[in-house]
C-alpha cells in the first residue's frame, strides 16, 4: 500500500480510520436488532391468541410484513435526503438510532396497537440511519485511499455478524420466554449500539457532522414543516386504523403500494432519460443499468421469502428435533448470513481469477445468473413441500440446502447490483441513481410478502405449484436477462473513464444484508 494514497494517517482499527470501528459496532447492533425484530414478525402475527399472537391470516400476516420491509428500504430516500440538507449524517444516525430502540420498545409491549406503532416506528428509524451510517464509511476515507476496499469488507462483515446475533438471541427468548422477550432484546442491541456510537463519536473526526447541502435557514424551517405535518398525518391515520374507523385490508394495501413504487421506478427512469440531458453513451449505460434493475427486482422478490413463506414452513412443516433439542424457528434464517460469511472470500477470488484470464462477464451476466440460482432453491422447496403435503414434517436439511443456494444467488446478484449503480451511472447522477436502485428492494419485498400469502402452511397441498410457477418465473426472467446482456455489454464499456462515479462497493468485495 503507498502511504501517499492515505489521507488520514489514523489506522487504529484493524489498520482502518478510528472512525470505522464507531460505524462497524453501531451498525452491527442496529442489524441485530433489525433482523432479530424481522424474524419474529410473521410468526407472532399468525400465531394464536394462546400462543400470544395476533391470529391474522397468512395472507394478511405477510403482505404486512412485505409492506414493512419494503417501506424500509423505501424510506431510505427521504432519510437520505434529510441528512444532506438539514441534520447531516452524524445527527440523522443519532436520531434514527434513537427512534429505533423506541419502536423496539413499543413493540415488546404486548397489546395489538403497540405492535403497528413499534413498526411504523423502526421503519422511520430505519430510513432515517441506514443510508447516512453507509455513506459516513465512504467518506472516512480520501479519493486515494487504498483502505476503501478493504473497510468495507470490515463494515459487512460487521452487518452479518449483527444478524446472525439477531436471529440467535430473539429466536432463543422467543421460543423460551415469548415473542415480547424478543422485540425487548432487539431494543436493548439498539441500545448498545447507541451507547458505543456516543462514545466513540470522536473518532469520526467532523465525518458527516454538518449537512453537506444545506439549505438556507428558511427553507429549512418550511422543510421541517412539512416533514412534522407529514409524521402527524401519519400519527392521525395510524389511531384511525387502530380504532377501526379507517378499514385496512393489508393485501389490497401491498398490491398497491406494489404498482405505486413500480410506477415511481418507471417514470423516474424515463424522466432521467428524457430530461438528463444524457449523451448517447450515458444512455446506453444506463440502459445496460436498467436490465440489473430488472434482475433485482425479480431476485428479492423470491429471495425475501425467508422472513415470510420459508420462515413459516420452517416452523409448521419441518421436524425441528435433534437429539432432545428443539431448533428454534428463526436460526434458519441465520444460515444466510453464515454461508455469506463463509463464501464471500471464494467468491471474491473467483471474480479476480478469471479477470486475469481476461474472462469478465457483464454486470447483466452475473445478474443473471444470481438470479436463475436463486430460483433453482424453489425447486427444493417444490420437492419439500410434496414431501410436506403427504401429511409428514420434513427434514430441515430441506431448508439448509436452500439458503445456502440463496446465498450463493445473492452473492452472483447483490454486491455486483451495487458496483453496477456506482459505475454506470454519470457521475452527475451518482446519488439519484442510487436511490432510484433502492426502489427494487422496496419493489421486490412487497412482491415477495404478496406471494408468501398463498403459502398457507395449513394448506400443504397448495404449495408445491407455487414454488414451481416461482422457479419457473424466475428462470424465464433470467434466461432474457441473459439473453438481453449480450447485447448490453458492449454498453457498459462506453462512457470515458471521467463518466464513473467512483464506485464505493466493489463487485469483489463480501457483500452484507442490504
Amino acid at each position: 500500500m503507498d502511504p501517499k494514497n492515505i489521507v488520514d494517517k489514523d489506522a487504529s482499527f484493524f489498520g482502518q480510520p478510528g472512525g470505522l470501528q464507531t460505524l462497524f459496532f453501531t451498525e452491527m447492533w442496529e442489524r441485530m436488532s433489525y433482523y432479530g425484530m424481522r424474524a419474529l414478525l410473521v410468526l407472532f402475527m399468525t400465531a394464536s391468541l394462546q400462543e400470544g399472537g395476533l391470529a391474522l391470516t397468512v395472507a394478511s400476516a405477510t403482505a404486512i410484513y412485505g409492506l414493512y420491509t419494503g417501506a424500509v428500504y423505501f424510506m431510505g430516500l427521504p432519510g437520505g435526503w434529510i441528512a444532506d440538507r438539514l441534520l447531516g449524517g452524524q445527527r440523522a444516525t443519532w436520531y434514527g438510532g434513537i427512534v429505533i430502540m423506541l419502536g423496539h420498545i413499543v413493540l415488546a409491549i404486548p397489546t395489538e396497537a403497540s405492535f403497528f406503532i413499534g413498526m411504523i416506528l423502526v421503519v422511520l428509524g430505519t430510513g432515517l440511519l441506514k443510508p447516512n451510517i453507509t455513506a459516513m464509511v465512504g467518506q472516512l476515507y480520501g479519493p486515494n485511499d487504498d483502505r476503501r476496499d478493504g473497510g468495507y469488507t470490515l463494515y459487512y462483515m460487521g452487518i452479518n455478524i449483527g444478524s446472525i446475533i439477531g436471529y440467535i438471541v430473539t429466536g432463543y427468548l422467543q421460543t423460551n420466554a415469548g415473542y415480547h422477550w424478543g422485540f425487548g432484546a432487539a431494543a436493548v442491541g439498539m441500545a448498545f449500539g447507541l451507547i458505543q456510537y456516543r462514545m466513540t463519536l470522536p473518532k469520526l473526526k467532523g465525518v458527516g457532522q454538518e449537512p453537506p447541502k444545506p439549505l438556507s435557514p428558511v427553507s429549512a424551517k418550511r422543510s421541517w414543516m412539512v416533514i412534522w405535518s407529514l409524521l402527524i398525518g401519519l400519527g392521525v391515520f395510524t389511531f384511525l386504523a387502530l380504532t377501526d374507523v379507517v378499514i385496512i385490508d393489508p393485501t389490497l394495501i401491498a398490491g398497491n403500494v406494489a404498482i405505486a413504487f413500480t410506477v415511481i421506478f418507471f417514470a423516474y427512469y424515463l424522466s432521467i432519460f428524457l430530461f438528463g440531458k444524457l449523451t448517447k453513451s450515458e444512455m446506453k449505460r444506463l440502459g445496460a443499468l436498467f436490465l440489473v434493475c430488472i434482475a433485482s427486482t425479480m431476485f428479492w422478490a423470491g429471495f425475501e421469502q425467508a422472513g415470510s413463506s420459508f420462515n413459516l414452513f420452517a416452523r409448521d412443516l419441518t421436524d425441528r428435533m435433534v437429539g432432545g433439542f428443539e431448533i428454534p424457528t428463526t436460526w434458519f434464517q441465520s444460515l444466510n448470513s453464515i454461508f455469506l460469511v463463509a463464501l464471500s472470500p471464494f467468491f471474491a477470488a473467483l471474480w479476480i481469477n478469471l479477470s486475469k484470464r481476461m474472462i469478465n462477464p457483464s454486470y447483466g451476466f452475473k445478474s443473471a445468473l444470481g438470479l436463475i440460482i436463486m430460483a433453482t432453491g424453489f425447486v427444493v422447496m417444490f420437492f419439500a413441500s410434496q414431501a410436506a403435503a403427504s401429511g409428514l414434517k420434513v427434514a430441515p436439511y430441506w431448508l439448509v440446502a436452500v439458503y445456502f443456494i440463496h446465498t450463493v444467488g445473492e452473492l452472483c446478484l447483490s454486491p455486483v447490483a451495487l458496483s453496477a449503480v456506482s459505475k454506470l451511472s454519470p457521475r452527475r447522477m451518482a446519488g439519484q441513481m442510487m436511490g432510484v436502485f433502492v426502489l427494487t428492494y422496496s419493489i421486490g419485498n412487497v412482491v415477495a410478502g404478496l406471494l408468501a400469502g398463498g403459502l398457507d402452511p395449513n394448506n400443504p397441498s397448495a404449495m408445491p405449484e407455487l414454488y414451481w410457477t416461482i422457479f419457473l418465473f424466475g428462470v424465464t426472467g433470467g434466461g432474457i436477462v441473459f439473453v438481453l446482456a449480450l447485447f448490453t455489454r458492449k454498453w457498459e464499456k462506453l462512457a470515458e473513464e471521467d463518466d464513473h462515479p467512483g464506485a464505493i462497493i466493489d463487485a469483489n468485495e463480501p457483500v452484507g444484508k442490504p
